[in-house]
């Protein structure tokens, strides 16, 4: 019995490390793999050998033989996979993706390389043990977050109720355990400490802070109460302490979302989800409390284009299908035939869907543009246009979430792409774009470097891009030496940001609400208040 991988694939490919017969693809080398939704085991060449299920950092794969009710379709999606990409080479090779460490010996004890990591997401941890794992070069990293938690999108932006995707954290955890690591939290870049003088303490400085800001539409109406924007949404119901003092008014039946990506589905899904369960999750307490008197019934989700341009991934769609006392709808016909992708199929399923009296429901509705968010004093409805009729129509909702992408923010002295909203780059290297050559010491991965696209496992193989051309150029001097000593750096830090968390503290932090969540059925009980997460850290150490 073959292993199939399932809904809560992060792509960062470990699995394919460890395969003894290339039986899961797209690995990092092939074309596939920058576009996939997720990674697949050939049915046909799997040896069942369980190496894979044991390394998986989110616990995504099983045995065919253990699989749920809801997940018995992944056994299907994994064998289309190879179906529409078939191996031209028989299986028994074992293909090693992007190296994430080099077993070179080197000469001597040079003095290792330094480097300032900001952020502490999955593109920022990923760079951090690409650095340290390598076995070629001495390094060390410096990592600064302007929070006082780590984790960036793991802990921010993956919704709670899908828990299993989250226990990636405990690579990054491994990480910042390693020889070589600092961490200093609350500190801000361009605020506590300049870039520039980042570089007076080490030989780069790699941004990994990810993408701060929202795409917008541009329709009238879009600034009004009550129409906000997804990303605002996402950290509010995550405990992002930037967002934990907002209100949202739930008290209207109707919502609308506009855009189809993974966030509008999972946007849909909190919105519907009855609290009972999501009681269990590591929900915020706050937005537990507000979605307990939420009287929203049904959400519309609204995609510009038809359902073959669905923006989300198949497995995200199939998760909407479980959920209970919640009626998944496609309001117009989908063709699908049995060759189709699955995507399609699962929709024209739900497009067959008759509602259930009583159920909530989420309505998926395609080809229709959003034209203005109507209202006084706040949004009361959404004029929508059918996008290639031009019939226009008026969707009465209380509450309208603009799920139409995250978008990367200028970092002070470095060139910024207004178009692709990133830092200008070609592999990881910060270019100037007027003269074409390298900004000297500088390097970027994660979505200020290739957008907001892709998935955790994405960051994995960027990053490791990143670190690539980053070590090339210290090979070559084209890296500047540092003017002053590790320590220093420590000293100045602790001067300017008194209140300065370090790996320790953030760990005190992460066993104190592992406790707490211990003690009420929930995978944590996050801690919202940077002054509250300061006074648990302070007693920890105290009792150290």
């Amino acid at each position: 019995m073959s292993y199939v991988i399932t809904q809560n694939c992060c792509n960062d490919a470990t699995c394919v490390a460890v395969c003894p017969v290339d039986c899961i693809h797209p690995t990092p080398a092939e074309r596939e793999y920058r576009t996939s939704e997720m990674l697949h085991i050939d049915p046909g060449a799997c040896i069942d050998c369980g190496a894979c299920a044991d390394v998986c950092p989110v616990d995504a794969i099983a045995s065919a033989d253990a699989l749920r009710p809801e997940q018995q379709r992944y056994r299907d999606l994994n064998a289309e996979y190879f179906d529409r990409h078939p191996r031209k080479a028989s299986p028994g090779a074992h293909v090693q993706p992007l190296p994430l460490s080099i077993a070179t010996a080197t000469d001597g004890a040079p003095a290792p390389l330094r480097v300032a990591v900001v952020g502490s997401g999955p593109a920022a941890f990923y760079a951090a043990e690409e650095l340290l794992a390598r076995r070629d070069i001495a390094a060390e990293v410096t990592m600064l977050e302007r929070l006082p938690v780590a984790g960036g999108l793991v802990r921010f932006g993956v919704a709670p109720d899908h828990w299993r995707t989250k226990t990636v954290d405990r690579v990054f955890a491994r990480t910042a355990r390693r020889d070589g690591f600092t961490m200093h939290l609350g500190v801000e870049v361009g605020r506590d400490v300049a870039v520039a003088e980042l570089l007076e303490y080490h030989h780069a400085v790699l941004h990994a802070s990810g993408a701060a800001g929202d795409r917008r539409l541009d329709i009238p109406g879009e600034d009004l109460p009550g129409s906000h924007s997804a990303r605002e949404f996402v950290a509010w119901y995550n405990g992002h302490p930037d967002h934990a003092a907002r209100t949202f008014d739930l008290s209207a039946r109707r919502a609308v979302v506009i855009g189809t990506g993974n966030v509008a589905l999972d946007i849909a899904r909190i919105l519907v989800t009855g609290t009972e369960r999501l009681g269990g999750t590591d929900i915020a307490d706050h937005a537990l409390a507000t979605l307990a008197e939420s009287a929203v019934e049904a959400v519309v989700v609204l995609g510009r284009r038809g359902p073959e341009h669905a923006a989300c991934t198949t497995p995200e769609l199939l998760a909407l299908g479980s959920l209970p006392g919640v009626d998944v709808l496609v309001d117009c016909p989908v063709a699908a035939g049995p060759d189709a992708p699955m995507k399609l199929r699962v929709l024209a399923e739900y497009a067959r869907r008759r509602p259930t009296p009583g159920n909530k429901r989420i309505v998926l509705r395609f080809g229709v543009t959003p034209v203005e968010v109507e209202g006084g004093a706040r949004a009361t409805a959404l004029t929508v246009r059918g996008t290639g009729t031009g019939a226009s129509e008026s969707i009465r909702c209380g509450l309208v979430i603009r799920a139409a992408g995250y978008r990367g923010l200028p970092i002070t002295g470095l060139p910024f792409d207004e178009q692709t909203a990133t830092v200008a780059n070609v592999a990881g290297r910060v270019i100037d774009p007027d003269s074409g050559e390298p900004v000297p010491g500088q390097y970027v991965s994660g979505w200020i470097k290739r957008g907001a696209t892709g998935v955790i496992g994405t960051n994995r193989y960027c990053a490791a891009e990143t670190v690539a051309a980053l070590v090339a150029d210290h090979r070559r001097g084209r890296l500047r030496t540092p003017s002053a000593a590790a320590a220093d750096f420590a000293a100045l830090i602790r001067r300017r940001c008194p209140d300065v968390s370090s790996g320790a503290d953030w760990r005190a932090i992460d066993r104190y609400e592992r406790q707490r969540g211990q003690e009420s059925g929930r995978p944590r009980v996050k801690i919202v208040d940077p002054a509250v997460a300061a006074l648990v850290a302070a007693t920890e150490r105290d009792r150290g």
